[in-house]
């Protein structure tokens, strides 16, 4: 439990420095048009701190991390968001102090930033098996019996 709190801990802290550098970077440079840069301290914050702060409340209630995939969920998930989040932080900074790239370093940069976005993705799928699979039984079947009677 004390490893998703410090997570999402973790998150709010970079989240909110990632706003100040975002504030700091843009006045000095005298930027105002639209980078990536502007949405590093939302996805900190949403898919970081946010998330992890559920993830705790669920937790408490279902034991997630009895689960065999909950280890497997985390370190895939949070290498995925902070990949995404460096790849964002680096293009957007290149943006804001108007430094052009290659098409290649261009293509490199969206490459990597997709595999952390498909390490994302698979993390929420290895939270989503875990999850189904730490739900009492019985929860299920009346879930299951539930649906049947509503068809």
């Amino acid at each position: 439990m004390k490893k998703i709190y410090y997570a999402a801990h973790i998150y709010m802290i970079l989240g909110l420095v990632g706003g100040l550098y975002y504030r700091e970077l843009t006045k000095l440079n005298d930027f105002t048009g639209d980078s990536q840069l502007g949405v590093v301290h939302t996805h900190l914050l949403a898919l970081g701190m946010l998330f992890f702060l559920i993830v705790l409340v669920l937790e408490k209630v279902f034991t997630l991390t009895a689960g065999k995939l909950f280890s497997w969920f985390f370190w895939v998930y949070n290498a995925g968001l902070a990949l995404t989040v460096v790849m964002m932080t680096l293009r957007g900074s290149l943006t804001v102090v108007g430094t052009k790239l290659s098409s290649g370093a261009d293509s490199a940069l969206s490459g990597i930033s997709g595999l952390g976005h498909i390490a994302l993705t698979l993390g929420l799928i290895f939270f989503f098996i875990n999850l189904g699979k730490v739900l009492p039984a019985s929860r299920r079947a009346g879930e299951t019996a539930a649906a049947k009677t509503t068809e």
